[in-house]
């Protein structure tokens, strides 16, 4: 007969032997994310993974090393051979980008587009979701219905109505009309996504804090704010870079004035084999701004992405 002892806490368990069997140690049971880590140890995964992030980034280095090559040296040969002739690499072409009042103007224009996009987006959609997640007022759940709703409705559809109702308020070709558009397509997501992630906050800390005395704004600045940054850094940086990398919109709704940096880039296409010194670092600087912005907010957009799955 076997019987079994538990010995101190965890997962620790040890089985007594039958009479006159042999003696077995404490058994230990692993947990899955140790058994998960030490399976990621592992050299030959780790190689897997080296070799996938190789060859991630080889487009990027290409393209870094190409922006720092002249026009001769990449219609010669290719970048690779800047590894064994770091001769060739100078700054020559950034400075030329920056020297270019139209590329310089398409940058801010895209800073101009891209930074008040995010912030209404994440202001709006973070007053909209606390409200549908716990305020009470008449008609709530179908409202929520039609943001979900909106979720489905593409882009392309609004463009022609939108740019006839731009055209009679005199925003279209204006950087407030980009703005607009982009905020009005990126509440949808936006609420559903804060709305669902206020909504998994404890009811007992709201009423908590009710009872306490204070108000829904200064719950909503002090308790609920704090609670959600990790989805709201989440959804700002999806904005951004949605909003960054746009080029559809831009190209309906901006003017040569008001065009962002992926319009003036697409531009200069036309003569791609000529302008490769302006294409190069351009297009490197139009990357680098989100890889940096990611980077910046890192440590939140994982919490955010991973909020929910361990509990």
């Amino acid at each position: 007969m076997t019987a079994t002892t538990f010995t101190g806490t965890g997962d620790t368990t040890r089985e007594a032997p039958a009479a006159g069997g042999p003696q077995a140690g404490p058994t230990l049971r692993r947990p899955k994310s140790a058994r998960l880590t030490r399976w990621l140890g592992n050299g030959a995964v780790q190689t897997v993974l080296i070799v996938v992030g190789l060859i991630w980034i080889t487009p990027l280095a290409g393209l870094f090393f190409s922006s720092m090559r002249s026009d001769q040296d990449n219609a010669d040969s290719g970048w690779w051979t800047a590894l064994t002739r770091p001769d060739q690499l100078s700054f020559d072409n950034y400075s030329a980008l920056l020297a270019d009042s139209g590329i310089t103007r398409a940058f801010w224009n895209t800073v101009l587009i891209s930074v008040p996009t995010t912030a209404l987006v994440v202001v709006l959609a973070a007053l909209a979701g606390y409200a549908f997640a716990w305020l009470e007022f008449p008609g709530r759940d179908w409202l929520f219905l039609l943001v979900v709703a909106l979720l489905v409705v593409p882009v392309q559809v609004g463009l022609l109505p939108v740019a006839k109702l731009f055209g009679q308020l005199g925003l279209f070709g204006t950087i407030p009309g980009v703005v607009l558009f982009h905020v009005a397509y990126g509440l949808p997501f936006a609420v559903f996504l804060l709305r669902n992630y206020f909504a998994e906050i404890p009811k007992e800390m709201l009423e908590a804090a009710r009872m306490d005395g204070g108000g829904e704004w200064r719950i909503f600045t002090r308790l609920v704010l704090p609670v959600g940054r990790p989805a709201i850094a989440s959804l700002a940086i999806f904005q951004f870079l949605w909003v960054w990398n746009d080029m559809l919109v831009a190209l309906l709704f901006a003017s040569s004035d008001a065009q962002p940096l992926t319009v003036a880039l697409q531009s200069e296409m036309r003569q791609f084999g000529t302008n490769i010194g302006i294409l190069a670092p351009g297009a490197f600087l139009s990357l680098i701004v989100p890889v940096v912005v990611f980077f910046a907010f890192q440590r939140h957009f994982v919490q955010g992405v991973m909020a929910g799955s361990v509990k």
